[in-house]
């Protein structure tokens, strides 16, 4: 009767593997060439295998393959004239997730990097860090390889008028809700909306990461940062009894997720003596002037090299990727995907680093990730660790529903409420489906369910 039971289990199991397998090789199959999707879902779906074996329900509503399909995968053209009169034309992206929980949420990134495979990788992401705030947001992303540096003010304008002219018809604070992302900050969010307004004839919550003179929310700046800083502080007094206070912290990037990651760190008694570019990166070792940066990356947008002259103590270094050679307690990479590779992971495990937090998207790859978690290094997946931007975000649209405004404070408590019952519901989910310690499947556990639970109430849709 025991052989028999095993037998079955093995045979279950077996069958729970074949269906999670056969769903990632249609997935491949069916879209070709976009590695950083497949990347994201195998890693999201390994991690289900478990969730899958005790809901054998999940499969017969095919669940997974309709997860892993975009409701609605939007391309467009966008084109645009220069101040020296020449036409260009971009491409257009936007891909409306997953709705179960919610409107579509997502950024808008616009960097020449940007394909379908890495929009494909950033929604699919979304709908799990979405529904680890627990707030009711559904996953998307969106945006276009449009490269912002070196272009002039009206250029810019003249760019976000054309990619909204033909997105706001797939706009609504009911239905698709972007916001921010790499390569668009506030001028550009200022600028879409500005469109989307003209055509529309609406002042309404569409776009997220407004200016406060125009229906913005306080904290939403430091969001990421702030986000990223207070769930690794969870992280550190839950797992190691410890905190920032006195720690060496290591951040890579500049921009608004590394600036306010440093300036929260340092609020809670860290040391940041390494910030990076994608030309190189600096160390101070009296600890990062942030004043210094933030004027260098916010006021002239310039390279992160111009430290040494403010600073002539520091070093800089030609090449972002030896940051992580720097000894420290605390990795925070905030740049951008696959920058911290299986050799960058071992260099930090040397250093005896405690924690790395993901302030990025998708910044550690598999390996790396996978030496952390068996060297027993605390390991914050992204989907968590950066959920601060798209949980202020969604609280920035509850101001607009409600017409209220709130002050920083308010909007700072909140933030870090979500962040720590973040933390806690991530750690509880890795316990509960035999994993404790590992971020990475309970995170994608914890976020999965709540969708899961969505999208078998409401058949198949």
């Amino acid at each position: 009767m025991c052989l028999q039971k095993i037998l079955i289990f093995i045979k279950g199991s077996q069958k729970i593997m074949d269906y999670v397998n056969r769903v990632l090789q249609e997935l491949k199959e069916k879209n070709p060439n976009q590695p950083e999707f497949h990347q994201a879902a195998t890693e999201v779906l390994d991690s289900l295998r478990v969730v899958f074996d005790k809901n054998p329900a999940y499969e017969k509503a095919g669940l997974l393959e309709r997860l892993v399909e975009p409701e609605r995968v939007v391309m467009f053209r966008v084109p645009w004239v220069d101040d020296n009169q020449k036409v260009h034309v971009n491409k257009g992206y936007r891909v409306q997730f997953n709705s179960a929980i919610g409107p579509y949420k997502g950024g808008l990134r616009f960097h020449p990097s940007v394909n379908l495979s890495i929009i494909k990788f950033l929604g699919f992401e979304q709908i799990f860090k979405n529904s680890l705030t627990s707030l009711p947001i559904g996953g998307g992303k969106g945006g276009s390889d449009f490269d912002p540096k070196g272009k002039s003010d009206n250029e810019i304008m003249r760019f976000c008028q054309s990619f909204m002219t033909e997105l706001f018809r797939h706009l609504g604070v009911d239905s698709d809700v972007p916001a921010g992302d790499i390569g668009v900050g506030a001028r550009e969010v200022g600028y879409l909306f500005g469109q989307y307004k003209r055509i529309r004839n609406e002042h309404n919550g569409v776009l997220t990461g407004r200016g406060l003179a125009y229906g913005g929310s306080l904290v939403r700046t430091e969001a990421t940062g702030y986000g990223l800083a207070y769930i690794s502080q969870e992280a550190l007094q839950s797992k190691k009894q410890t905190s920032f206070l006195g720690k060496r912290v290591v951040i890579s990037g500049s921009g608004n997720v590394a600036i306010y990651a440093c300036q929260k760190a340092q609020q809670l008694g860290a040391k940041v003596v390494a910030m990076s570019d994608s030309c190189g990166y600096i160390y101070d070792e009296n600890g990062i002037n942030l004043d210094v940066v933030k004027d260098i990356k916010e006021v002239r947008r310039a390279r992160i090299s111009e430290y040494v002259k403010a600073v002539p103590a520091a070093k800089y270094t030609q090449g972002h990727k030896d940051i992580w050679s720097v000894k420290c307690d605390i990795a925070l990479p905030c740049a951008t995907q696959n920058e911290l590779d299986a050799d960058a992971a071992k260099k930090l495990i040397a250093n005896g680093v405690m924690l790395v937090g993901e302030g990025a998207n998708m910044p550690t790859t598999l390996e790396a990730t996978k030496l952390f978690i068996e060297n027993g290094i605390i390991f914050l997946p992204g989907k968590a660790a950066n959920a601060g931007g798209v949980a202020t975000s969604a609280l920035e649209m509850a101001q607009s529903s409600s017409r209220l405004f709130w002050t920083f404070e308010k909007v700072d408590s909140e933030l870090q409420h979500i962040m720590i019952n973040i933390f806690r519901n991530i750690d509880a989910a890795a316990q509960t489906y035999g994993y404790d310690g590992n971020y990475v499947v309970g995170a994608n556990i914890a976020g999965f369910l709540k969708v899961a639970d969505a999208m078998m109430a409401q058949g198949i849709v």
